[in-house]
């Protein structure tokens, strides 16, 4: 049976701290004396999207405790997810599709079984 010290754990912090920190700041710093090419910026305005989507995806299609397919009965989810769209497509803004999504999962929920 192993005991854990205060010295253990201020040791975990501190490299969590560093496996937190070096992927932000090494970039930061590679690219900052470099022009970054347009290719790449145009590629990365899509990786916010695509983790959103993967997020959402996973949630209507997905049963969180079993992990098992659930295919189309969560139609208030479903139904949700087609206003998100809409609202993120004419909109621009992920902070608006969250909100809108949200309320629209809490109304949906009340007249439709999730």
């Amino acid at each position: 049976m192993s005991v854990t010290t205060t010295m253990d754990h201020f040791i975990l912090i501190v490299l969590s701290m560093c496996v937190a920190f070096v992927p932000r700041y090494l970039p930061m710093r590679i690219f900052a004396s470099r022009k970054i090419p347009d290719w790449f910026n145009e590629w990365m305005k899509y990786v916010p999207v695509s983790l959103f989507t993967a997020l959402v995806v996973k949630d209507v299609f997905l049963n969180t405790e079993t992990y098992t397919f659930v295919g189309f009965s969560n139609i208030a989810k479903i139904l949700a997810s087609l206003i998100v769209i809409a609202v993120s497509y004419f909109s621009r803004s992920m902070g608006l599709a969250v909100v809108v999504g949200l309320i629209a999962v809490a109304l949906l929920s009340v007249f439709v079984p999730v």
